[in-house]
């Protein structure tokens, strides 16, 4: 957090994956490299699976973290993802699309980079990019990213053209969603305080 601490406004992406399902290690080259192209500041959470957890530096590309220096951040344990999302100079947000990580990005008003693996996640990707809140990097037809598309996606996100178009509307529907929350507190707070005037009544 210190770190992000030190970027501008909007000037990093934050990139993780969830914790059920995990990049192929042709994958995690590809973001690797996407994110060194991009040039710009990230966190990435790289999680492996249980009983199969990986040195860093043996799956990612030789040099990397090196070449990357303070632009980026990769860990390899919890990252505290409501924090990082909210933090203002959290700018995008690299996911897999599963149901919470999409609900946590756009109640923080980030914009999603769509990267969709299993069940749901294709269906909540596609509903994303159609609200105008995200941009999906397409998998080829042998089911392979690569990596100049995940960089030229980056940079416009983050320092390009598309990237007020995409603030302002997710910024729109986050507060449409604050302002139901709210709604909906108000509404449980009445029907309480009906409840106790009820039981009050009756004693």
């Amino acid at each position: 957090m210190d770190w992000l601490g030190t970027k501008d406004e909007n000037s990093t992406v934050f990139v993780c994956f969830g914790s059920e399902y995990f990049l192929s290690r042709e994958d995690m080259e590809e973001v690797a490299f996407g994110l060194e192209l991009s040039n710009v500041n990230f966190i990435w959470v790289a999680r492996f699976p249980k009983g199969e957890e990986q040195n860093l530096e043996d799956v990612l590309p030789k040099g990397f973290l090196e070449r990357i220096g303070e632009r980026g951040r990769v860990l390899d344990k919890f990252a505290p993802q409501p924090r990082i999302l909210n933090h203002p100079s959290t700018g995008g947000f690299i996911s897999h699309c599963g149901w919470n990580s999409v609900m946590e990005s756009l109640d923080f008003g980030v914009p999603i980079i769509a990267m969709p693996m299993h069940n749901d996640q294709p269906i909540n990707a596609k509903l994303i990019v159609e609200l105008g809140v995200a941009m999906e990097i397409v998998r080829d037809d042998d089911g392979n990213i690569h990596r100049g598309e995940i960089a030229e996606t980056l940079k416009d996100i983050i320092t390009g053209e598309t990237r007020e178009i995409l603030r302002g509307k997710v910024r729109d529907i986050s507060k449409n969603l604050k302002s139901l929350r709210e709604e909906e507190m108000d509404t449980a707070a009445e029907e309480l305080s009906q409840l106790c005037r009820n039981s009050n009544k009756y004693k």
